[in-house]
């Protein structure tokens, strides 16, 4: 709803690069909107996260101060955080099978082990975690490596 709010006017738009000029090399504006393959999604997450920063400051300008509560929460974002470490090794891997122009039966065997590596590492790190947002993570990522299982074994 907020990249709808920045890029709804020439001038919110604007104003929302303008803010980024001193910090970072090229400006850039959130993503409206994506494809339908989920790799495309975790791109939108990663660019919206990029931009947190921006989109702050952008909403603490008194005219926007009603959209403040569109705002990601901190406790959000490092869900999101979390949620972009646990998917990037399965874009990565999603992609790279995606762009062989070859056979690549002979990497599949490699790729799920890595990929069932990757959830066991994420899996032992989180059920360390004591507060509560990090417990339903686990709780969330716990079903990850059975999924796996019941469509890869």
């Amino acid at each position: 709803m907020v990249a709808v709010l920045i890029t709804l006017t020439p001038g919110r738009r604007n104003e929302f690069i303008d803010s980024q000029k001193a910090k970072v090399q090229i400006p850039v504006l959130p993503i409206m909107d994506v494809n339908t393959h989920w790799t495309s999604r975790l791109e939108l997450l990663e660019c919206a996260y990029r931009l947190c920063e921006f989109t702050r400051d952008w909403l603490k300008d008194p005219k926007y101060s009603d959209y403040w509560p569109l705002f990601t929460t901190q406790n959000e974002w490092t869900i999101a955080k979390y949620v972009m470490e646990v998917l990037r090794p399965f874009r990565y891997c999603t992609l790279w099978m995606s762009k062989q122009h070859t056979i690549t039966l002979h990497h599949v065997i490699t790729v799920y082990n890595d990929l069932f590596g990757h959830m066991d590492g994420v899996m032992r790190a989180l059920a360390k975690k004591k507060t509560e947002m990090k417990e339903d993570l686990y709780f969330t990522v716990r079903v990850t490596p059975q999924k796996l299982s019941k469509y890869y074994t």
